[in-house]
């Protein structure tokens, strides 16, 4: 089978059907979803445990993959503006429903079609980015979980300072030309005055984090506040690495982060959010219309250590703060 028709796991399988199957789907009772996003499994670092969370949650809800459930997988293998293009591929094979879990794959999705319902599982700033009219009433064909991570970024802002207490300057990696990244700069920089910290902003593409960690090295980061974006989620390994070479304490979005080397993390719990999705996939394809399921902030939020990654920084972490944290590494 092609690498492109399956993801990898325990969990997680993927058919990628013909159009003729697709075509005669429902009415033999089989539930077709596209697809959408950054790279297809496995990737780079650690699996894609997201996914298997999602496709269990579907599993448990009577879904099995080659049963009565066929995925169409399109991937934009880290270059988002092939996004477009691949939802209009989804559109063109008449799926039941596209999930597109992240922000860019769901704005490609958003004007690929008005008719096909979508479902995203940790949009950041739904409303800001013009997915949604507003949470409780997103209007359209189109609704899902947000992660509310922009109104997180004091918080971890907050928590850099509780940890390094002699921190001064903070750098702050964001994705280019993404717009919620700018507003989480905005956030930070606003909050810092209040911390006693100079916030240093620093954008990358995938194929600029070398270059990016070298900057913060040279304008002398105490620490670095990861900014979320799907593709440093794809690459959160590798960011750990760099992080851990240039001895450079930082704080990530999701757990995920903190599992693949990361010192901390903070934010909604993932996989939560992508099972929560499949919730409402299942309710959409059972009858339900997006329009009439309110966007579903997050109800588990964790903060989580990793005492080794410190530990391999020369660092201690006070007491008061492994005491507040849902899970410490060791």
């Amino acid at each position: 089978m092609d690498r492109r028709a399956f993801i990898s796991g325990i969990t997680f399988g993927l058919l990628a059907a013909p159009l003729a199957a697709g075509a005669r789907s429902r009415a033999a009772g089989v539930a077709r979803i596209g697809l959408l996003t950054s790279q297809s499994p496995p990737g780079r670092g650690p699996g894609f445990v997201e996914y298997d969370a999602f496709v269990q949650a579907l599993r448990d809800l009577g879904y099995v993959l080659g049963q009565n459930l066929l995925i169409e997988l399109r991937a934009a293998e880290g270059q988002p503006a092939r996004f477009p293009a691949l939802a209009a591929e989804l559109v063109d094979l008449k799926v039941d429903l596209i999930f597109a879990p992240s922000t860019p794959p769901a704005q490609a999705a958003k004007h690929a079609t008005t008719t096909i319902p979508i479902v995203f599982a940790v949009a950041i700033d739904p409303v800001g980015d013009g997915l949604i009219a507003s949470l409780a009433h997103p209007g359209g064909n189109i609704t899902g979980m947000t992660s509310t991570a922009l109104e997180l970024a004091a918080k971890r802002l907050e928590l850099v300072r509780e940890a390094l207490p002699g921190v001064a300057r903070i750098g702050a990696l964001a994705y280019p030309g993404f717009p919620t990244a700018a507003r989480a700069v905005v956030a930070m920089q606003e909050a810092a005055p209040r911390l006693g910290v100079q916030i240093h902003p620093v954008e990358a593409r995938e194929d600029q984090f070398d270059a990016a960690f070298a900057e913060l090295s040279r304008t002398r980061a105490d620490a670095l506040v990861v900014l979320p974006h799907g593709t440093y989620f794809r690459d959160r390994k590798v960011l750990a690495d760099l992080a851990g070479m240039h001895r450079l304490p930082a704080i990530y979005e999701f757990r995920p982060y903190v599992d693949a080397g990361g010192l901390m993390s903070y934010g909604a719990d993932v996989l939560d959010l992508y099972r929560r999705a499949a919730r409402y996939i299942d309710k959409i394809l059972k009858g339900a219309k997006p329009a009439d399921l309110p966007v579903e902030q997050p109800t588990k939020f964790e903060l989580v250590i990793n005492l080794k990654t410190a530990k391999a920084l020369g660092l201690t972490i006070p007491q008061s703060l492994l005491l507040r944290a849902d899970q410490v590494i060791e």
